[in-house]
């Protein structure tokens, strides 16, 4: 039989102790501390958009400038309404199909939703790219296709 009260939780440990501090007896060795480093650590790396939150952006961002509602392109596409509104959201992976059949109810070819969705993933991550060449410096990307003009 248990010696504990019934409802009280019993802690189990997932990590070994940490190490103990030595014994009073052991001799002491100063330890110089390490020179701060000469440049700070690199913060976290931001995240890659996941793909299909930009294809979602898309399909919201196009039938939103055509002024449709979420029933009248699921309806044309014939997908469920809740379905298209988390396809659009970025919390449901669409298959090609049902991509397809949302880009032609919105008068795209899945090829242009895609490339669209493309162009999205070009932009939020041409800013920095990490990656080195032989100096060690992150290489700067631009996928800028426009003209130029200058005065």
């Amino acid at each position: 039989m248990s010696n504990q009260a019934p409802n009280e939780a019993r802690v189990i440990p997932l990590r070994p102790p940490a190490a103990r501090p030595p014994a009073a007896h052991a001799p002491i060795t100063p330890v110089a501390t390490p020179a701060p480093p000469a440049v700070p650590p690199p913060g976290p790396a931001a995240r890659e958009p996941l793909w299909r939150d930009l294809v979602g952006d898309v399909l919201r961002r196009e039938r939103l400038a055509q002024e449709r509602t979420l029933k009248d392109v699921a309806d044309a596409a014939r997908i469920s309404m809740p379905y298209l509104s988390e396809v659009e959201r970025g919390r449901k992976e669409a298959s090609s199909e049902v991509l397809a059949a949302a880009a032609h109810a919105l008068g795209l070819g899945l090829g242009d939703l895609l490339s669209l969705a493309q162009g999205e993933l070009v932009r939020l991550t041409s800013r920095q790219m990490p990656g080195a060449g032989r100096t060690g410096r992150a290489r700067t990307v631009s996928s800028y296709d426009g003209m130029c003009l200058a005065a």
